[in-house]
């Protein structure tokens, strides 16, 4: 029988996959932090889409289990091997299931120290997204001045994120939105043009704006309702990079098809370019960076409490946002 101790906590438990109804407020245990590990004091929990495909089983995910992979806080305890974070550091992480809850426990090397000006709200807001933000636009298509830059859902958390970077990257940036409210957010963060995709064709229109030519580089989180479409809508050697799949899994594709036109398509995650210590540092702080400036501004959207946590995926899932969603947990 184990001796190790535990530390009480209260969050969010799923027992079974499902709809937002089975995201439950409850109380129960976790470790105390291995050598390894930090355990932190949860401020704010970032809302993403990631946590319902976790939900709802469409993603695998360990059951029963706490979802959400990105967070802020206050470090409370380290482990022996732990060296780069100490008790009372703010930090924040993104990859580590678990936080939507008081208490999560972090291995330390995945942590990100934040300035301690900066609110546990912003905090939360800025790792998976920002740190996605930056290597869709530094890992595949080279983005230079003057580039047709296609950024789907251009009024969502990523949307707003990847606009306002390419356009400090000097792209011109052609965003597709669902409602003229979105089209106004979309227009705030930077958008030269805007597509109402509800009433327009967004290829007709990226054809119309590039003068017959197409999107550079089209960045698409959207996947099933926009991927085919987006090879009418890229240029003779453009390039395309799914990164998501909020409207389902998009078509499956014949690589030979892509030849006649010379397309790249790729295809991105964000674990996959965190890898190492330096990767993570590296992304963080370039975020960090761009908030510090001026020219990256985090849009929260709306703010939970962790039990309003089944309310806060519906807002999500129902396409209701204009950026991000945060779960506040404590002040």
């Amino acid at each position: 029988m184990s001796t190790q101790t535990k530390v009480k906590t209260q969050g969010i438990r799923i027992e079974k996959s499902g709809g937002p109804e089975v995201l439950q407020y409850t109380t129960f245990e976790i470790n105390e932090p291995e050598a390894n590990q930090a355990l932190v004091k949860v401020h704010a929990a970032g809302v993403n889409f990631i946590d319902t495909y976790h939900r709802s089983g469409k993603y695998p995910f360990a059951l029963p289990g706490t979802p959400g992979l990105e967070g802020s806080g206050v470090v409370e305890k380290v482990g022996a091997n732990v060296k780069n974070v100490k008790a009372g550091d703010h930090v924040a992480w993104s990859s580590t299931p678990g936080s939507y809850a008081d208490h999560i426990l972090v291995e330390g090397d995945r942590l990100i120290r934040v300035p301690d000006k900066m609110s546990f709200e912003q905090a939360a807001a800025f790792p998976l997204q920002g740190m996605t933000a930056h290597y869709l636009l530094h890992e595949f298509y080279k983005v230079k001045k003057g580039d047709n830059v296609l950024v789907h859902a251009a009024a969502g958390g990523m949307g707003l994120l990847l606009t306002q970077w390419a356009k400090n990257m000097g792209a011109r940036v052609i965003g597709t939105v669902s409602t003229e409210e979105k089209a106004k957010a979309a227009k705030a963060a930077g958008a030269d043009d805007v597509i109402l995709y509800s009433t327009q064709d967004f290829v007709e229109e990226t054809k119309k704006l590039t003068n017959g030519k197409g999107a550079d580089y089209i960045v698409d989180g959207v996947g099933k309702t926009t991927f085919t479409k987006n090879l009418d809508a890229v240029k003779t050697c453009g390039w395309i990079t799914l990164y998501g799949s909020a409207s389902g899994a998009a078509e499956p594709l014949a690589p030979n098809s892509l030849q006649a036109r010379a397309i790249t398509v790729s295809g991105g995650s964000l674990f996959n370019y965190i890898v190492t210590r330096e990767d993570l540092e590296m992304r963080a702080n370039a975020v960090i960076k761009g908030i510090q400036e001026g020219w990256l501004k985090l849009n929260v959207d709306h703010t939970f409490t962790l039990n309003e946590a089944k309310k806060a995926h519906e807002m999500l899932e129902g396409r209701h946002t204009t950026g991000k969603i945060i779960l506040k947990v404590r002040e």
